[in-house]
């Protein structure tokens, strides 16, 4: 039977049909529906973890354990996971280990482009790469079984296209794979540095194993069509190639991107005038050539950024130009929070009050775009608190009075409460804020420990978020609605006054889930309307001006109300459905 299966869901399929029996994950686009596809599958322990560490040290358990384990998530997670995951080189596996990352060239949902192939070298974890779902499932199955064999954790490569395009996939049933035995094994599994040195030894013998499997496992392909053009690529651009250049290239598609193969690179080159590599970001397998003596045409002829093109390729190696389909003046639709966003009433009472923000990862990330343009800053997961204790050392307490975090519920169970405990434990004095919209919002509601449910719906136990900072120190704790914005205006100021630190609660769930039920829309009455635009400060997308007015599509308006409060002349009203 074959069906139709995104990237994503087809690598579940394969994991099931691999028999694993753990998987631990954080969301985070592009590799989201990994593990939320996992869920169909009801004899495979799942769940969404805090952070992308702690889903990789479960899943490293489970292996240790004897059981076939898997953990996923975007590249920024990976350096997230980093360090277990360099350690578990070491220890290698008992059950198959496979970690799952996905990358995002062209940034289509990242705050950087960086390339995850540079952690397997690293490492010294082979990597797999999928072109198309087909794919996807097949070498996921297939690397539990390499996992076991080779006694290696197995990374998949993805890429936002791949993740998330669709293709047919052939289902077959599970294997039926028992538990390993679990046996006591300190100098195997205790990485301290006694141990570490002997399993570094065991670490490069197994790369050099991994060398050879290279040179000719089923992975790694080549299509001769007789050409004397020779392109080397992996994933999505050996699709893109294909399709660009058809029978006028040759093809070697490398499925395993790490270790990479040399004779089989050397024999290839040789049979071809022109040597081509096509690959997204890094020159990663254009160095591996050029550092074996080998020509080849790479990056002078493309570029480190971003996606690739069918047009670009087919321009760089035949010198074809084709005219693009779409029209080049179709205007952009830039994010913006969406209709009923709880983060709105925030950022328009910041805004107001001109402090600095400390931002973070999220939906609350477009409160720095226009109109409200109120955050300052954006790193990466937790450092909207940690970088404000940081701004408020490097500058002082006057600046601190006028300073501010910013950080979603599921983002502060991730990274943002030991930034917290930073600030108590080293007398620090800020006032954070965090967004507690009731779900992981921007990768499509996701539960995490503070909505108490699992990833499976089931009921838990739920983070107190008040009682939790006011059990790491921090006594000055409220609740507050954001969209009472006199009353969050008044909090604001009173907290950045106080002479400790402070959190408010922003308490609003996120408008688009099922449970929110705003009723009927909002209007203006143009005869109270004085032409202000102190409404379009709000950045809703269901407001606009027409003919001097202040207008509200009612097909966009959700009925929030939040703009009642804005206008200063009660030209907006909320009318019921």
């Amino acid at each position: 039977m074959k069906k139709l299966l995104l990237g994503n869901a087809a690598v579940a399929r394969g994991a099931y049909e691999a028999g694993v029996k753990v998987v631990s994950s954080y969301p985070g686009t592009p590799s989201t529906e990994i593990t939320e596809s996992i869920v169909e599958f009801k004899d495979i322990y799942v769940e969404w973890a805090p952070n992308e560490k702690v889903a990789a040290e479960v899943a490293i358990g489970a292996s240790i354990a004897g059981g076939r384990a898997m953990s996923c998530m975007k590249h920024v997670g990976l350096n997230v996971m980093a360090d277990p995951v360099f350690t578990v080189s070491y220890i290698g596996a008992n059950g198959g280990l496979v970690f799952c990352v996905a990358d995002d060239p062209g940034m289509h949902s990242s705050q950087n482009e960086q390339d995850s192939r540079h952690y397997a070298e690293a490492a010294k974890i082979m990597m797999l790469e999928p072109s198309d779902s087909s794919e996807c499932k097949e070498f996921t199955k297939k690397a539990f079984s390499l996992s076991e064999e080779y006694d290696t954790p197995v990374f998949i490569r993805l890429s936002t296209r791949v993740s998330h395009s669709q293709s047919l996939v052939e289902l077959c049933d599970p294997e039926e794979v028992t538990l390993k035995p679990y046996e006591k094994n300190i100098s195997k599994n205790v990485m301290m540095p006694a141990m570490a040195k002997g399993r570094h030894v065991v670490v490069e013998e197994r790369t050099l194993k991994l060398k050879k499997l290279a040179e000719n496992c089923e992975f790694n392909t080549i299509e001769n069509n007789g050409s004397k053009i020779g392109v080397i690529a992996a994933g999505t651009t050996y699709v893109y190639a294909n399709e660009a250049l058809g029978d006028k290239a040759d093809y070697l598609k490398l499925g395993m991107v790490y270790p990479l193969p040399e004779k089989l690179i050397r024999d290839f080159s040789e049979a071809h005038d022109e040597l081509w590599v096509v690959e997204e970001l890094d020159p990663v397998i254009e160095n591996h050539i050029k550092a074996l003596g080998i020509k080849c045409h790479g990056k002078e002829n493309f570029t480190l950024l971003g996606e690739y093109s069918q047009n670009m390729i087919k321009k760089a190696i035949l010198g074809i130009d084709t005219e693009a389909i779409a029209d080049p003046c179709i205007p952009n639709r830039p994010p913006v929070l969406c209709v009923g966003c709880p983060h709105r009433g925030t950022f328009y009472v910041l805004k107001k009050l001109g402090v600095t923000v400390s931002g973070d990862i999220g939906c609350y990330t477009l409160g720095a775009v226009a109109p409200l343009q109120s955050v300052d800053t954006t790193i990466c997961m937790g450092a909207s608190v940690s970088a404000a204790h940081g701004m408020a050392k490097a500058r002082g307490e006057e600046f601190n009075k006028k300073l501010v975090s910013v950080i979603g519920d599921s983002t502060f169970m991730h990274s943002g409460i030991t930034g917290l405990i930073d600030i108590v434990y080293n007398k620090g004095n800020n006032t954070i804020i965090i967004l507690d919209n009731s779900i992981t919002g921007m990768t499509g509601h996701q539960d995490n420990p503070t909505t108490g449910k699992t990833i499976r719906g089931e009921s838990t136990k739920q983070v107190d978020l008040m009682a939790l900072c006011k059990a790491i120190g921090v006594d000055r704790v409220r609740v507050e609605d954001p969209f009472d914005l006199v009353g969050f205006e008044k909090a604001v100021k009173e907290e950045l006054a106080a002479e400790e630190p402070s959190v408010i609660i922003a308490q609003r769930p996120c408008a688009l889930l099922k449970s929110v039920k705003y009723t009927g829309h909002c209007k203006v009455n143009a005869d109270k309307c004085k032409s202000c635009k102190m409404c379009m400060k709000l950045g809703c997308p269901a407001i606009s001006f027409k003919d001097g007015k202040a207008v509200i599509d009612s097909s966009q308006c959700n009925g929030c109300g939040l703009c009642v409060g804005v206008c200063p002349f009660g030209a907006i009203e909320k009318e019921e459905a």
